[in-house]
Formats: structure tokens, sequence, C-alpha cells
């Protein structure tokens, strides 16, 4: 059969071959698929074909595979925020370990022990941070609030619910978005730079259940603030509205940038507890998005540490402190090293809140600060972002020499780059785990301890 571009052909899934793409054979033909299930019988939508492999797009499931479960969600399939919505939970962490652990063993990079992966402690409306966009989704149409729309970044789903956020965060979208409807202010149109309205971000505190309602518009908006407040305070929703601001972005990108912020009412932080520890998370600050999650990868992270009683510890790209203040509490001295100056302020501030009188916190450079230590570190800590660490990164990192290093990672590509540098230069590594902190999305977080030799 002679199969043309575009085309759609029938294949039955075979492979898996990373979180969200899998693998089918048509006659010689290896086909690489934009999503899909092993075990699937499915149409697909030939996109390239290479000599070595084609490129496909996954259309729809002649048979399903037999863990496919119906989704929960009547957005699923147009909105960008979830994958798997369609797969069960169990499903869903076997592919996300499986994938860690292949990728270590693709590299053949040597490690001890595997151990699998920690679930999540709740799967459903576990986000403590949503970012909404204002927008349309048909050009013209009326206004809309939600997430972009999967492959089609400029349109809005306009959601009516959400699984993976709080009840009383499409509460709030929906009253602000009727809000705005009826006062008929347009949303701001980055191709021709007009209109007010840009994003919603709504916070959660899970152990206080405070909210943080965060509307960002351009400075053309003219807000009657205490309506607008008085709105939200109006709303029947479980958790309490402490803080509500204004921020004013002009820039021209999509990103959410405060130029200006406001306060309309109540405070401008909300303050989360993971485990006996407090932390003040303001506007912008950044905080990771599961708050039960989060106990779970540092629970890993110090189980991967060991006993701190009478060593020095190092968390480098400390961000606002979790993981260097959780250490604090079992180490002897423990220095939070971070570039960013707003994170080195919050950390300090949430560190004299918890009395934590052994936990520094250094803003500079992570080679620069060696000297401003002046101390030797028995273990590191290391939580880079997503892109993972440079080689002139890894190099300064390794020049520390410490004993032990626990690597954590948010991009398992990533931690898979910077490895081989550290068995170059010594270490072995001795324990992988992963956690989910992101259920029904693709996103994974992995450990790693690495031991001298």
């Amino acid at each position: 059969m002679n199969i043309k571009k575009h085309q759609t052909i029938e294949v039955e899934i075979t492979e898996r071959a990373s979180v969200t793409k899998t693998i089918a054979y048509y006659e010689d033909h290896k086909i690489l698929i934009d999503g899909g299930y092993v075990g699937q019988k499915a149409l697909v939508k030939i996109q390239k074909m290479r000599p070595a492999r084609w490129e496909a797009t996954f259309v729809e499931a002649v048979e399903k595979a037999d863990y496919e479960v119906t989704p929960d969600c009547v957005h699923f399939g147009k909105c960008g925020g979830c994958k798997f919505r369609d797969c069960s939970y169990e499903k869903q962490l076997e592919i996300k370990s499986d994938y860690v652990k292949g990728l270590f063993d693709k590299a053949q990079l040597p490690y001890e022990s595997y151990e699998g992966i920690t679930p999540s402690p709740i799967v459903s409306g576990y986000r403590n941070k949503m970012e909404y966009s204002f927008g349309d989704e048909v050009k013209g149409g009326e206004l809309c609030l939600g997430m972009h729309e999967k492959g089609r970044h400029h349109n809005i789903v306009n959601l009516s619910e959400c699984a993976i956020s709080p009840a009383s965060f499409v509460s709030i979208l929906t009253a602000v978005r009727e809000y705005f409807l009826e006062r008929e202010v347009p949303f701001y149109n980055k191709f021709s730079k007009q209109g007010i309205l840009r994003h919603l971000v709504i916070r959660k505190s899970f152990a206080n259940k405070e909210l943080m309602v965060n509307l960002v518009a351009t400075s053309e908006l003219k807000l009657n603030e205490e309506e607008f407040v008085n709105m939200l305070l109006a709303l029947d929703i479980e958790e309490k509205i402490v803080s509500v601001l204004l921020t004013t972005n002009d820039a021209g990108s999509d990103a959410v940038v405060a130029q200006g912020v406001k306060l309309l009412y109540g405070q401008d932080y909300i303050t989360e507890n993971i485990h006996e520890l407090g932390f003040k998370i303001t506007p912008f600050s950044f905080f990771q998005t599961n708050s039960l999650g989060a106990e779970k990868l540092y629970d890993k992270v110090m189980e991967f540490a060991g006993d701190l009683s009478d060593k020095t510890v190092f968390d480098l790209y400390s961000g606002t402190g979790s993981i260097a203040q959780l250490a604090a509490k079992r180490a002897n001295k423990v220095y939070g090293i971070e570039i960013v100056e707003e994170a080195v302020e919050s950390a300090k501030i949430n560190a004299e809140k918890n009395n934590l009188t052994n936990c520094h916190f250094i803003c500079d450079d992570v080679a620069k600060a060696v000297a401003t230590i002046g101390e030797k570190a028995d273990l590191i800590i290391l939580d880079p972002p997503r892109a993972g660490l440079s080689p002139k990164a890894v190099e300064e990192v390794l020049a520390y020499e410490p004993e032990v290093f626990v690597y954590v990672s948010c991009k398992a590509t990533s931690l898979i780059d910077n490895l081989p540098s550290f068995l170059a230069a010594g270490y072995k590594i001795t324990r992988v785990a992963t956690v989910d902190m992101f259920p029904y999305t693709e996103h994974v977080e992995t450990v790693c301890l690495l031991s001298r030799k």
C-alpha cells in the first residue's frame, strides 16, 4: 500500500518511547506516535516520513487498551492541562517509573538501586496554584477564561470544571469571567497589542485553607476595586480569600510579568505548611504546586540524605529554602545558595519564622559562594531548574567535593545529561527513586543519591 504524508492509517501500538509518545510498526516502517497507549489499535495521522522512521499523531482508538478509563473532565482532549485523564492512575505511575528507569538503562548509567515511584497523596484537586488566561475560543468570540487549547496555543478553553485544581478555583474563575463579561471588558490580544485582561492567578494554602486571587491586566483597566473584592468575598467556597491583588502588565509577552502590584484586600501572602514548618508565599514566589506531594518528595530527599546530625549541608539553587529548612531540623548547619534575590529574602523570613538559627541563606552565584561560606560541605542537595546544570555549573558544583550529593530533578533527561560528569569525578549512583507530584500530566520528579566511590 502506497502511504502518503497526512494519510490516516490503522496500527497496533506495541511500545512506549516516552511518557507521552508511543511506537507502532506498519509493514517495515517504525512509527513514532505523539499520544496513544500500548495495547491499542489506533488510527494515526502520518506527519513526517523519514527513512529511519515515520512520525504521526494519535487520532483515535479503534480498540482500547485494558487500562483505559472514561475521562472525568468534559474538557479532556481539548484542554492542554492534562495528558492522562483516560488512563488509570496506577498505569500512569507505571508509565512514569518505567520511563525514568529506561532512561538510566539506555544511557548505561550504573545504579545500585532503583526504588520505583511514590504516588501523590491526592490525585484530584491537588494543585495549589493555577494560572488562567483570558482570551477567546474562536476568533472574535466572547470573553473566555481558562487554559490554552492543546496544540493551539492562541485559543483559550473556557473552563467550567477542572479535575486537578480545587473546586473553589473554578468558582472564582467563573465569577471573574462573568463579572468582566457583563462589563464588556476585552482581553489583551498579544498580536494587535489591544485589550486589557490578561491572566487570573489563584494560589491556595492546603494547611490553612487560605486563597490568594491575583488579577493581571494592562494599565488601561478601570476597576471598581471595592465592587470586585466584594464579589469575590461573597462566593460560597470552602476556603477563605485572604488576599486579592491587581498586577499591572503592559509587556508584550504572554508571561505573567509584574510591572506593578496593588493590594486590593487583605495581605499580600498566604502561609503553607510542609510538615512542621511554615512558609510564607508571596504572589510571585516559587513553591511546589502540589503541597501534599511536596511532603512526599522532601521525605525522599531527607531519606536519601541519611543521618545529618553532625553534618554541614549545602542546598544549591535553594529557591525559597523549603528543602534547606527541612534539612536544618536535622543537620548541624545548612547553607542555602540562590541567585534570585526575592527568593533569598523569602527564605530568610521563613527561616526566622520557623526559629531556625542554623540555616543561612546567601544570594550569590554558586561558584562565588564557596569563598563567602568558608566551610566544606559534607552533603550537597541540588534542585536545579528544568534544564538541569550547565557544563560550567557542573564543574562549579563538583569543585565542592562533598562525600554525598542528593540531586532532585523535575526533568529526568536533564539529570541523565548531567550524571556522566559526576561519575567521571569519582561518584557512584547509589539510589534512584521517582515521586509523582503531577498526576494526570507527563511530569515526574526524580531523586538521585550520589556517593563518593
